[in-house]
């Protein structure tokens, strides 16, 4: 998987807000895409990869 977003602002009272009366998605969403498919498993390694990006 690739992170591509990390949080996004709240604008609508969503789903999220509605059921635990705060939207956590400023502080705690993160969106991905997938790369390549299969199974993720709880202990599974991951490796942290920078990109030339400079705004993460």
């Amino acid at each position: 998987m690739e992170v591509t977003q990390i949080g996004k602002e709240c604008h609508t009272r969503c789903a999220i807000f509605r059921e635990v009366g705060s939207c956590i998605m400023p502080q705690q969403g993160v969106f991905a895409r997938v790369l390549r498919g299969g199974l993720v498993q709880a202990g599974d390694g991951i490796e942290l990869r920078r990109t030339d990006d400079t705004n993460g």
